[in-house]
């Protein structure tokens, strides 16, 4: 249900996996109900808030309360190479798909669990969401977040400590399948929100540890290095930004300046070498603000396609899909009626192409159920008795 364990299903779906989506049978994925996130509301279908986490997969609508629903369900698992779910524990327990429940039917196939906190320790019991486990928890948010704020900086978009979360969990099912192969053995796979959010923060945490102080954000509105002119941000003439982040400005800085059409300053003995410019940081950010500032972003975009030292715009997620460097690499792609970001890992230099759009709600049950062996005297007893829709 909703968007992290379900992405997961969208990135083993575009690498070719044939992934069956097990819905209530009446409401089926509460995430099919929500048509609006922040100032975004989508009326009718499609529904980007489905598409983006279930394209490529065939729905089956299933009551696993019902003693019926929950032997079809094992027929499932029986044939399956891997058995996903982010039910919690007492979930798991009362529907009776534990890990021994579903390793009884199937000794070989491969568990995954995506939970929010992770399976072991006093909260491992509890949900939650990207919000609250990847987000806040995690230390983005407070790292984020600029002294002086009240609050904390939301995360950027829905679903983005699911999506990355999701896809360290398809990588991790990935490697267990492997492991199956290898071994024989086939490994309980786990994969948190806090954990994945732990992982994205690793490289701060690390540091905080080892020196005994937290990350923390920047006043708003500031450059970025202190010791680095070429690593932070500068305003266009048209109220848009560019990045930079050149980590040896002694070895850009005169490329800079030649196409900033100001050759001068590489000779200039403030900046005469790497220590020089560190020392001078603040002198070089007050000239190259006043240049930028004078050409709008889509000149210094021409100008800087030569620049050797890496740069970018700053855009929004409607400039993102015009990128032309996004759409050369198929990082958007199109399943059904809709544009969707592409899973993120290329084979052979292609772009993991859906195999379809998100199904409709239980579309696929019949197809699915008569592949299970069912013929349809059964599958009508299984609808009449509401196991199955």
């Amino acid at each position: 249900m909703y968007g992290f364990v379900p992405s997961a299903g969208a990135v083993l779906a575009d690498w070719g996996a044939d992934v069956v989506k097990v819905e209530h049978a009446v409401n089926g994925d509460p995430q099919r109900g929500l048509r609006q996130t922040g100032t975004f509301k989508v009326e009718g279908d499609p529904n980007p808030n489905v598409e983006h986490a279930n394209r490529g997969k065939r729905s089956i609508g299933l009551d696993m309360a019902r003693p019926e629903g929950r032997e079809v369900l094992y027929d499932l698992a029986r044939r399956s190479d891997v058995f996903l779910t982010s039910l919690l524990p007492s979930a798991r327990r009362k529907f009776g798909i534990d890990v021994d429940d579903i390793r009884e039917v199937n000794p070989r196939i491969v568990y995954a669990r995506g939970s929010a906190l992770g399976p072991r320790g006093r909260e491992a019991e509890k949900g939650g969401y990207d919000m609250t486990a990847f987000w806040a928890r995690a230390g983005t948010a407070a790292s984020l977040t600029p002294p002086g704020i009240e609050g904390m900086i939301p995360p950027p978009g829905p679903a983005y400590g699911d999506t990355i979360s999701g896809t360290n969990l398809a990588g991790g099912i990935a490697a267990a399948l492997l492991q199956r192969e290898r071994t024989g053995e086939a490994p309980v796979v786990d994969v948190s929100l806090l954990g994945s959010g732990v992982w994205a923060m690793g490289h701060g945490i690390a540091l905080s540890l080892h020196l005994e102080r937290p990350m923390i954000a920047p006043p708003a509105g500031g450059h970025g290095s202190p010791t680095n002119p070429l690593s932070g941000l500068y305003r266009t003439a048209d109220d848009r930004h560019l990045a930079f982040v050149m980590m040896q400005p002694g070895k850009f800085w005169a490329d800079v300046c030649r196409h900033i059409d100001r050759p001068e300053l590489a000779e200039d003995p403030r900046f005469a070498t790497a220590p020089d410019i560190a020392a001078h940081t603040e002198e070089a950010v007050k000239i190259l603000r006043e240049v930028i500032a004078g050409r709008p972003l889509a000149e210094w975009t021409e100008r800087f396609a030569t620049l050797a030292g890496p740069w970018a715009p700053v855009q929004d997620s409607l400039q993102v899909g015009g990128d032309a460097q996004v759409r050369a690499n198929e990082y958007v792609v199109r399943a059904g009626a809709l544009e969707l970001a592409a899973s993120p890992v290329q084979f052979d230099v292609e772009a993991p192409q859906p195999s379809g759009p998100a199904p409709e709600f239980a579309a696929q049950t019949e197809e699915i159920l008569l592949e299970l062996g069912l013929d349809w005297d059964r599958i009508l007893a299984l609808k009449a008795a509401g196991a199955v829709t």
